[in-house]
């Protein structure tokens, strides 16, 4: 199939229609020929047969109706379902509800809940779930098949998108990334922007495109074009750092990967949902706004173009969504007027520089935005008691209005699906109550209709869970993670050249930290458990955090607080034999502060996510590190507080400027 652009609305008949067309190409509404027949599968529904072409009959009667008809343009066929549609299923189609596992939060799940599901596909009329779903590859897309299944089987035959959060990483936080469970698991987004080279940035999103399609997942809640100039901020792993060139070059290769192509959705692309709109990674103090006591971000109107950056190349590749952040700006002017103190769903100023940005496509609300906030919310768990996902809202600054109120307040600003809700009832509650009208759900729930239609779905929802194992993780993606993982990682000291290593010297190595000692030995790595028999160390270490806020859920599992070693962690390293050789590996999920690590290191390398293979290749030389900072490392906790949090690399004489490395 033609690759189609995604649009506002189905009533403009100027509307470009199919990759290469003019805006000013009238929609045809003749069917063209079956030349492009697609791939066509079903479970229940009967096929049509009309002109040799093959369709589904998705309502099952006996017709090919327009929306059924694959080879008219999307805005005809969803113009056509959705004046077929009743109040309740357009309003389904504004959620993104959650995909619920069939075990409680943290337990290993074998499947989703397909009663709690399957509830929300065939009553509330849902055709949006996000997957956290972790299972190896046939499993996942065999319970994938099981909710298009259930879906198939509705009043219109409406098929699902899954979406999900990155699995194609080493970091598995809830609610930001999934545990990769089989997928090819590359460096950290921070990683490809320490390569700073958009080639490989393609690459890893074009396997990321391939392993989602073949278990059934269809959208990427990714990239995060947020820049990380607050260095506290718990998700600068998910960034590509804090340089706006940098980063606008990553996102716009990521989308270009991950959908196929710049000039929209196709049949083979999963679309992308790029976030978090604008300035999310300003951060006051640090704290993340999925929490009350993180809120507020501290973006001055003076950075907001430099935040803006990285988004620009994502709409000009036709980005299928954006996320809006959950943050309140203080302070911050949009066009010489203060925008509202509400989270920027709420937020019309913000949403507004959007088409003006020339984004046309669906704006997808952020988790839990129209929740009730009380008192787990605002204040957390009673002491001694597990947090879970009860209480979470992020209604911030509107936590006063009803729900209802809510839903009208962000569709005004610009919002078309709310993220993390399973139930319309309040969104229909609006409508009763006179708050939104139903045509302006009818433009929303169009171009929802329209970024399905594109994606293929209409015509074949299934995936072969066969097939699946046999494009999951294959040997030639994993050589080119693999390769990433060490060709991204930075050498910030390398004293005496320690490195490489040459195992033919006799390397007698002792391990601070864990390692699989097979891939070692295999190396001619000879490990040893007395330090005291050792010729060289090599620790494998974390960057430094603290756990502030342990009585909220996402408190309880983000990377918050210091950046600064304590000297528990570093007595170790202080207590190895004067002299020997200490190779120091260390994982910069955020910019840790090195400064009592150095005299302690005879060579330090920094990484963004790096397989015990991938580090044995760069400690050989079999590997390059070729990275370069994507973020500089502050030389002070006094020097990060003293910094602003909206500036990148603003702190006072940095041990390591943005864009270090040393040769290697």
């Amino acid at each position: 199939m033609k690759k189609i652009a995604i649009f506002s609305s189905v009533l403009v008949a100027s509307a470009l229609t199919q990759m290469g067309c003019s805006k000013n190409t009238a929609l045809s509404t003749q069917p063209s020929g079956c030349e492009n027949q697609p791939s066509i599968g079903s479970r229940t529904v009967p096929i049509l047969e009309q002109g040799g072409c093959r369709f589904r009959d998705l309502n099952s009667n006996g017709t090919l109706d327009t929306y059924e008809d694959w080879r008219l343009p999307v805005q005809n066929r969803a113009a056509d379902l959705v004046q077929r549609m009743s109040l309740e299923e357009k309003a389904g189609l504004l959620l993104h509800a959650n995909a619920y596992n069939n075990t409680e939060f943290p337990l290993p799940a074998t499947g989703y809940n397909t009663q709690q599901v399957g509830g929300a596909i065939q009553i509330q009329h849902v055709r949006y779930f996000v997957s956290r779903l972790a299972l190896p590859p046939a499993e996942l897309a065999a319970a994938n098949n099981e909710l298009q299944a259930i879906a198939e089987k509705t009043r219109l035959g409406i098929p699902l998108v899954i979406s999900s959060d990155a699995r194609h990483h080493f970091q598995e936080t809830a609610g930001a990334s999934v545990k990769a469970a089989g997928f090819t698991q590359f460096p950290e987004p921070l990683g490809f922007a320490a390569l700073n080279a958009t080639e490989s940035t393609l690459a890893f999103a074009d396997v990321v495109r391939q392993e989602y399609r073949a278990v059934g997942i269809t959208q990427s809640l990714a990239p995060q074009a947020d820049l990380a100039t607050e260095p506290r901020w718990p998700r600068i792993n998910g960034t590509f750092g804090d340089q706006a060139d940098i980063a606008q070059a990553m996102v716009g290769a990521y989308v270009d990967g991950v959908q196929n192509g710049r000039f929209g959705l196709g049949a083979d692309s999963v679309a992308a949902v790029v976030k978090h709109w604008v300035g999310y990674g300003a951060a006051k103090d640090g704290l993340d706004a999925h929490n009350y006591y993180g809120r507020f971000a501290a973006l001055t109107t003076a950075q907001l173009d430099n935040h803006i950056k990285p988004f620009l190349t994502a709409f000009a590749n036709n980005v299928a969504g954006v996320m809006p952040a959950y943050s309140i700006f203080e302070g911050l002017e949009v066009a010489g007027e203060a925008v509202p103190a509400v989270a920027a769903g709420y937020s019309k100023p913000l949403l507004d520089l959007l088409p003006q940005h020339q984004f046309e496509g669906v704006v997808l609300s952020d988790w839990a935005i129209t929740n009730d906030c009380e008192d787990i919310c605002k204040h957390g768990f009673p002491e001694g008691q597990r947090p879970t996902f009860e209480g979470i809202s992020t209604a911030w600054g509107v936590e006063d209005l009803s729900a209802p109120e809510r839903f009208a307040l962000a569709l005004e600003a610009g919002i078309d699906q709310f993220g993390g809700v399973n139930d319309a009832g309040d969104l229909l509650a609006a409508v009763n109550q006179g708050l939104v009208d139903e045509a302006r759900l009818d433009r929303s729930a169009t171009k929802v209709i329209q970024q399905t239609m594109s994606l293929g779905l209409f015509e074949n929802p299934f995936v072969d869970e066969t097939a699946a194992v046999q494009t999951v993780g294959l040997q030639a993606s994993k050589k080119l993670a693999g390769q990433l993982q060490a060709q991204s990682s930075v050498v910030l000291q390398n004293n005496a050249e320690l490195l490489p290593l040459n195992t033919a010297d006799g390397v007698k190595l002792f391990v601070v930290g864990e390692i699989q000692a097979e891939v070692f030995e295999k190396a001619g790595f000879r490990l040893v458990s007395n330090v005291a028999d050792a010729n060289v160390v090599l620790a494998k270490l974390n960057a430094p955090y603290e756990t502030l806020y342990p009585n909220y859920f996402f408190g309880s599992v983000q990377h918050d607080g210091s950046l600064a070693f304590d000297e528990e962690s570093l007595a170790v390293l202080r207590e190895l034999p004067l002299g020997i050789s200490v190779i120091t590996s260390i994982y910069l999920d955020r910019p840790a502060i090195l400064t009592p690590l150095l005299p302690l290191s005879t060579s330090v390398i920094a990484n963004f996510g790096l397989s015990d293979e991938s580090l044995v290749a760069l400690l050989l030389g079999q590997e390059k590190a070729a990275g370069r900072l994507p973020f500089e490392l502050p030389r002070s906790m006094q020097a990060v507080e003293r910094q602003a949090s909206d500036t990148p690399s603003d702190s006072e004489s940095p041990l390591f400027e943005v864009g270090f490395s040393l040769p290697y």
